[in-house]
């Protein structure tokens, strides 16, 4: 069993951990620092750190100013990290009433238009259209999932953006997405 740390110096490597990568879990966090949920909590709450959500929603506000060719509320997800021009991330908490009712599969237009989002946010560019969209759904998707879609600009020539968005769920991908975005400038 590992020895447990100091509190003062426990919550010097949780707050350091934290700004390294916000996303850590409290559940995650118990175990690297070998206490209970409760300790972290306190910890956090002595150090001022929000919980996961709120600290996502940070992120996400601040990346939405970065954005240049749609609105912050159009991009369908939680923007989490965004390079102008070359790579982004979004998240999606999906909810029942994305979902077929029959099945609990979550609709594939939901699913699209987080790809479709996340490929426009990254492009640089202040007006910009899909050209061209070839995708493909690999896997079914159950409402309540959490979807991570990561987009990538593999490629520019001339106004035409080639941006790559492949969507996971628990590490497997459900789908990929091949886009062509014009630039309208």
């Amino acid at each position: 069993m590992k020895k447990r740390k100091p509190k003062k110096e426990r919550q010097k490597e949780l707050k350091e951990k934290l700004i390294e990568d916000p996303f850590w879990t409290d559940e995650e966090l118990t175990e690297v620092f070998n206490v209970s949920i409760q300790t972290i909590r306190l910890d956090r709450l002595e150090l001022g750190i929000p919980e996961l959500r709120e600290r996502v929603k940070n992120v996400a506000e601040k990346n939405h100013t970065k954005v240049r060719s749609i609105g912050g509320k159009e991009i369908v997800g939680e923007l989490i990290d965004l390079e102008l021009g070359n790579t982004g991330i979004s998240i999606l908490e999906t909810t029942k009433d994305m979902a077929f009712e029959k099945t609990d599969i979550v609709r594939g237009h939901h699913i699209f238009a987080q790809a479709e989002s996340i490929a426009m946010a990254v492009i640089d560019a202040e007006v910009a259209l899909t050209g061209v969209a070839n995708i493909k759904y690999n896997e079914p998707v159950k409402s309540g999932s959490k979807l991570i879609a990561k987009a990538e600009v593999v490629r520019q020539r001339a106004n035409k953006y080639f941006v790559h968005v492949f969507i996971y769920e628990s590490q497997k991908q459900v789908f990929r997405g091949k886009f062509i975005l014009v630039s309208m400038e």
